[in-house]
């Protein structure tokens, strides 16, 4: 969910790796896995919360917020050296829109984070017993979630670029996972603000699912934060400072 700079790995010949390199080998299968993970953390303190909490909906998500806050922060400190732990088709694409990565990593980049959160919803069901794919029957579509994501999408771009472009990439894995953490609660939709995380939410029809027919309302208003993210980004910090020791 971020955009922390990787670190620079000497990519490897076309020959073993083959045309990818090495290096970007590493980053794709950092953003699979993480982003896998923190579905695993969404889904799984989903269930556990509905199992420990079953008449207390608000402690349901509480838990399930705690938890995901907290690995959030621990897969940001994981990944962010690996692959800038994105972990978030709109956070890739928004680099992608800022010039820093080519259109070729961004693709791949979206690619794993939806095949590693697909895979994070599968382990996660297998964890608790429950069929290893199972579509949620949990309708999630109103205008006013619509606008919640919109809203929870923005502002979570702005969080991380607000930290990098400022000079404190050091903050992000604690500010997005605090930030994330209060989302759940000041959003209706109990903030999504990401593609492969929607996507693989469907898969489960548990306490955090999503039902397959309101995936692309969700998604198509997580596009439209991106594009407000981009405009603000840009207006807010025209001057990329994470470069400069003396920010």
């Amino acid at each position: 969910m971020t955009d922390l700079d990787p670190i620079d790995v000497e990519t490897a010949p076309e020959t073993g790796t083959g045309a990818l390199g090495l290096d970007l080998v590493r980053r794709l299968a950092a953003e699979a896995f993480g982003t896998g993970m923190l579905i695993v953390a969404v889904i799984g303190s989903g269930i556990a919360a509905t199992r420990l909490s079953p008449d207390d909906v608000g402690l349901q998500l509480l838990e399930n917020a705690a938890a995901t806050a907290a690995a959030l922060i621990g897969l940001i400190l994981m990944f962010g050296a690996v692959s800038g732990a994105h972990f978030n088709p709109v956070v890739t694409l928004l680099d992608r829109a800022m010039g820093s990565m080519t259109t070729r990593e961004a693709s791949l980049y979206v690619a794993a984070q939806v095949i590693g959160g697909c895979l994070g919803a599968v382990l996660a069901n297998a964890m608790f017993e429950l069929p290893l794919v199972e579509l949620s029957g949990t309708t999630r579509s109103s205008p006013a979630l619509w606008l919640s994501e919109v809203v929870a999408t923005t502002t979570l771009l702005l969080v991380i670029h607000g930290c990098v472009r400022t000079g404190r990439a050091s903050m992000v894995p604690f500010a997005v996972g605090l930030w994330i953490g209060g989302a759940y609660w000041f959003t209706s939709s109990t903030s999504f603000a990401n593609p492969a995380v929607t996507v693989a939410r469907t898969l489960s029809d548990s306490f955090a699912g999503i039902a397959p027919s309101s995936a692309p309302m969700f998604i198509v208003a997580q596009l439209v934060g991106l594009a407000i993210g981009f405009g603000l980004v840009r207006l807010f910090y025209p001057d990329d400072l994470s470069e400069d020791p003396d920010a």
